[in-house]
């Protein structure tokens, strides 16, 4: 299966890109990078540490799109929408691992799975998969006797804020309960803010060093609290989730679908 990385040269895409040439069943097609990016023209193979294949970085994801069967996308919002046109345009499936998208990027994605398989998760590993099953599963359990908090830390190069995995596993505690998480969420507190509200989903952003992503979700009761974590130490776990979406898409027909349903995980 050919297999392209738009945003191949960041720290995320260049260990696709390596994970790509090691797995089985897959073949690198290519990699793009920004217009004006310092890569342009450079192997995409050996920035994954390859040897090198004669295919050279391109700022025109079109051109990435054409010679693809499937194209993995860790980069950015505004990008991301583009290239969901674009797998749409060339009947690409797409999977996208890109944090921060707004309700309308969502729409875009929704768009384009109409007509190929779009993967999307905020996190790739098969351990925080689990742990959104797990936190939505206590968050019904304990109710609101339970307070719910949730912990996260990156590296200091993470643009956005909360996580998309911290948010994530906030929707799947407001599933559990049966709320709106925008209407019950909590992500900044400064200064005399007044007692805790009953119900309150809140969020702790860390940053600092080379943390590849660390999520605990806190349930605090009277006399009790149950923590749930998970702690990411390569970013080889979602390169390795991102790949098996990938080939995962074959054969698969038009949608927008869950890291959870390519894991075969309930509630999917």
């Amino acid at each position: 299966m050919k297999i392209g990385i738009a945003g191949c040269a960041g720290r995320m895409g260049r260990m696709l890109v390596k994970t790509v040439l090691e797995t089985e069943g897959a073949t690198l097609s290519g990699g793009s990078e920004g217009k004006g990016h310092e890569a342009i023209g450079e192997d995409v193979a050996v920035l994954g540490g390859g040897t090198p294949s004669g295919m050279s970085v391109v700022d025109d994801p079109a051109e990435l799109f054409s010679v693809s069967d499937v194209v993995i996308d860790f980069t950015s919002p505004d990008a991301t929408v583009d290239h969901a046109k674009l797998a749409e345009s060339y009947s690409v499936a797409l999977v996208v691992g890109t944090t921060g998208l707004r309700p309308a990027d969502f729409d875009v994605l929704k768009w384009a799975g109409q007509s190929v398989a779009v993967v999307q998760a905020a996190n790739m590993s098969m351990g925080v998969n689990l742990l959104l099953g797990l936190t939505q599963q206590v968050a019904a359990a304990l109710g609101e006797a339970y307070d719910i908090e949730i912990v996260e830390m990156h590296h200091r190069h993470k643009v956005d804020a909360p996580s998309g995995t911290a948010l994530a596993l906030g929707q799947a505690a407001a599933d559990g309960r049966g709320v709106d998480l925008n209407a019950v969420s909590q992500r900044v507190r400064d200064g005399i803010v007044g007692a805790r509200k009953t119900g309150e989903i809140g969020f702790a952003t860390l940053r600092g060093g080379d943390v590849a992503g660390e999520h605990t979700v806190i349930f605090a009761g009277d006399g009790e609290r149950i923590e749930l974590s998970h702690k990411a130490t390569s970013r080889t776990v979602f390169a390795n989730g991102a790949i098996r979406s990938a080939l995962w898409t074959a054969g698969q027909p038009p949608g927008l679908y869950s890291m959870r349903q390519v894991l075969g995980l309930a509630g999917g």
